[in-house]
C-alpha cells in the first residue's frame, strides 16, 4: 500500500514537474513572439516615420516651389498692371494737351461766330429793309392790276369768274379732243404693229401643222356581213339584244337598213365599246348572253387600253414626259370626247403644236407651252363623271397629280377665270381660239348664236347716244350707230373701247368680236 501511494505521489509529482516545465517553455516562447512583434512594429514604426519625413520633407519643398510660382506670377502681373497704369497715364496726359488745344481752337471760333453774328445781324436789317419795299411795290402793283381788270371787265362785259369759267371750259374741250386724237393714234399704230406681229407668228404657226378634223355622232353604224345575222343579235324572243344593251348601256337599233345596225349613245366610249364587241361577236358568229357578256368586258378592256395608248403615243410626238398615268388615263379619254362638234383629242394637240410653234417663234418655252396647250382641257374627260367645270375638275386633277404652275395657270386662264402669269399663257389661250374659231371646227346650237347676237345688241344699245346696231357676219362684227349731236368724233374712239371691254368680260366666244362706230351727219336743203 505505501509502494502504490508512493507511485501515485511520484506520478502526480511528475505530472506537476511536466506541467510546470511545459508552462515555462510556452512562457519562454510567448516572450520570444512579443520580442519579435515589439521589434517589428519598432521597424514599422521606425520606417513610418522616416517615410513621413521624407512626405512632409516633399510637401515642405513643393510648398516652397508653390509659392515661388505664385511670386513670379504675381511679379509678372504686377509689373504688367504698373506699364498699364503708366499707358492709361500717358494716354490722360495726352488728351488734356488735345483737349487744351481744342479748347483754345473753340475760343478761336466762338470769336469768329460772334463776328458774324454781329455782320449778319447787319444783314437782316438791310433784308428787312427790302423786303418791305417789295412789299410796298407789290401793293402797288396789286392795285393797278385791279383796276386793270376792272377796266378789262367793263370793256368785255363779263367778270373774272365767267372769263375763267369760259377759259377752262374750252382748254378742257382742247384737251379732251386732243387726247381722244393721240389715244385713237396710239392705238392705231400699236394695233397695226401688233396685228402684223402676231399675225406673221400666227400664220407661221398654222403653216407648220394640220390636223384632220372629224365630226363626232351620237351614233355609230356597225357593218354586217348579211340580213341574216339581224336576226341572230336579236336572238330567241330578243333575249341576245336585251343582253347586249343591258352589258353596254348603248341602244341597238335594227330597222330595214341593209347589212347594217345602228349603236345609239350619248357616252362615245360607251358606244365605241359596244361597237367593238359586237364586231368581235359577229366575227365569232357565237351569239348568245353568257358570249356576250365576256365579249363585253373584253371590248371595255380593250378600248381603255387603246385610250391610254393613243394618249402615250400623243406624249411621245409631243416630246413631253414625266405625266401622271392618271392624267394619262383622263387624257385619253379625250379622244372620245366632243365640244361643239370638236373632237376634243384632236382639238389638244392642235392647240399645243400651235402654241409651241408660237412660242418658238417668240423665243419661249417650248415644251412648257406644249404641255400647257396638251392639258388645257384636260378636265373635260371627267365631266361625264364628276360634276363641276372641266376648269375645275382639270385644276384638281393636274395640282393633286404635281402638274407645275404655269399649267396650273392655262387651265385656269384660258376661260379668265384668274390673271395670265406667264407669257406662254397667252400663246394657249390664243392657239384655243385659233382652233375653236377656224371654219368648220365647232358647231353651235342656235339659240346659243342666238342669244348672243340678242347679247351684244343689248351691250350696245346701253349706253347714251347709241341710235341702233346691228351684229353682222355671224356675229363676228358689231356695227353701232350714234347720234351725230350726242357722240362726237372724239367720243367714238371711247364709245368703241368701252362696248369692246364690255363684251370680253361678260360674253364667251370664239375667235374675236370688231366692234365698228358710226357717226354719220347729214346736210340736208330743198331747191324751189
Amino acid at each position: 500500500m505505501n509502494t502504490a501511494l508512493v507511485t501515485v505521489l511520484a506520478a502526480i509529482a511528475a505530472g506537476v514537474v511536466a506541467f510546470l516545465a511545459g508552462w515555462g517553455i510556452e512562457r519562454a516562447r510567448q516572450r520570444r513572439t512579443r520580442q519579435t512583434a515589439e521589434d517589428v512594429a519598432r521597424q514599422i514604426r521606425a520606417a513610418a516615420e522616416q517615410e513621413a519625413e521624407s512626405i512632409r520633407e516633399a510637401a515642405d519643398l513643393k510648398g516652397r516651389e508653390e509659392g515661388y510660382r505664385l511670386r513670379a506670377l504675381w511679379e509678372q502681373e504686377e509689373s504688367r498692371r504698373r506699364e498699364e497704369f503708366d499707358r492709361v497715364e500717358r494716354r490722360l496726359l495726352e488728351r488734356a494737351e488735345s483737349l487744351d488745344s481744342k479748347a483754345a481752337a473753340l475760343d478761336r471760333r466762338l470769336d469768329l461766330l460772334d463776328q458774324r453774328d454781329a455782320a449778319q445781324g447787319k444783314r437782316e436789317a438791310e433784308l428787312d429793309r427790302r423786303v418791305a419795299q417789295r412789299d410796298a411795290r407789290m401793293r402797288e402793283a396789286e392795285e393797278l392790276a385791279q383796276k386793270r381788270r376792272a377796266e378789262l371787265e367793263r370793256l368785255a362785259g363779263l367778270t373774272t369768274q365767267d372769263a375763267k369759267r369760259q377759259l377752262i371750259e374750252d382748254l378742257k374741250d382742247e384737251a379732251r379732243a386732243q387726247a381722244a386724237n393721240t389715244i385713237r393714234q396710239i392705238r392705231d399704230e400699236a394695233q397695226r404693229n401688233a396685228e402684223r406681229e402676231a399675225g406673221k407668228i400666227v400664220a407661221l404657226a398654222i403653216q407648220r401643222m394640220a390636223t384632220d378634223q372629224t365630226a363626232e355622232m351620237t351614233v355609230s353604224v356597225v357593218n354586217l356581213p348579211s340580213d341574216e345575222m339581224k336576226g341572230r343579235i336579236i336572238g330567241r324572243e330578243g333575249r341576245n339584244i336585251r343582253a347586249f344593251e343591258q352589258a353596254t348601256g348603248v341602244d341597238v337599233i335594227i330597222d330595214d337598213t341593209p347589212e347594217a345596225v345602228i349603236l345609239s349613245s350619248f357616252d362615245p366610249i360607251r358606244r365605241e365599246t359596244a361597237r367593238v364587241a359586237l364586231e368581235k361577236l359577229i366575227a365569232d358568229g357565237r351569239i348568245h348572253p353568257g358570249r356576250i357578256e365576256d365579249v363585253v368586258a373584253k371590248a371595255r378592256k380593250e378600248v381603255e387600253q387603246g385610250m391610254i395608248e393613243a394618249a402615250e403615243s400623243l406624249l411621245y410626238e409631243l416630246g413631253i414626259h414625266n405625266v401622271h398615268a392618271e392624267i394619262v388615263k383622263v387624257l385619253g379619254r379625250l379622244k372620245f370626247r366632243t365640244s361643239y362638234g370638236q373632237n376634243q383629242f384632236l382639238h389638244a394637240k392642235e392647240v399645243a403644236l400651235l402654241a409651241g410653234n408660237m412660242a418658238a417663234e417668240m423665243g419661249l418655252d417650248v415644251q412648257m407651252a406644249k404641255r400647257m396647250g396638251l392639258l388645257h382641257d384636260i378636265g373635260k374627260g371627267l365631266t361625264h363623271e364628276q360634276e363641276g367645270t372641266h376648269v375645275e375638275l382639270g385644276y384638281r386633277l393636274c395640282k393633286k397629280h404635281g402638274e407645275p404652275d404655269p399649267v396650273l395657270n392655262a387651265i385656269r386662264a384660258h376661260h379668265d377665270e384668274e390673271p395670265h402669269r406667264y407669257p406662254e399663257t397667252f400663246l394657249v389661250t390664243a392657239a384655243d381660239a385659233i382652233s375653236g374659231s377656224r371654219p368648220g371646227a365647232r358647231r353651235e346650237m342656235f339659240d346659243i348664236y342666238v342669244k348672243r347676237l340678242d347679247k351684244l345688241e343689248e351691250i350696245a344699245m346701253s349706253y347714251p347716244g347709241v341710235e341702233r346696231c346691228f351684229a353682222v357676219q355671224a356675229g363676228r362684227e358689231l356695227r353701232v350707230m350714234v347720234q351725230p349731236e350726242a357722240i362726237s368724233d372724239a367720243d367714238m374712239a371711247r364709245l368703241s373701247e368701252e362696248v369692246a371691254r364690255r363684251i370680253e368680260s361678260e360674253l364667251q366666244y370664239p375667235g374675236q368680236i370688231k366692234v365698228v362706230v358710226i357717226r354719220e351727219t347729214r346736210a340736208i336743203d330743198f331747191a324751189r
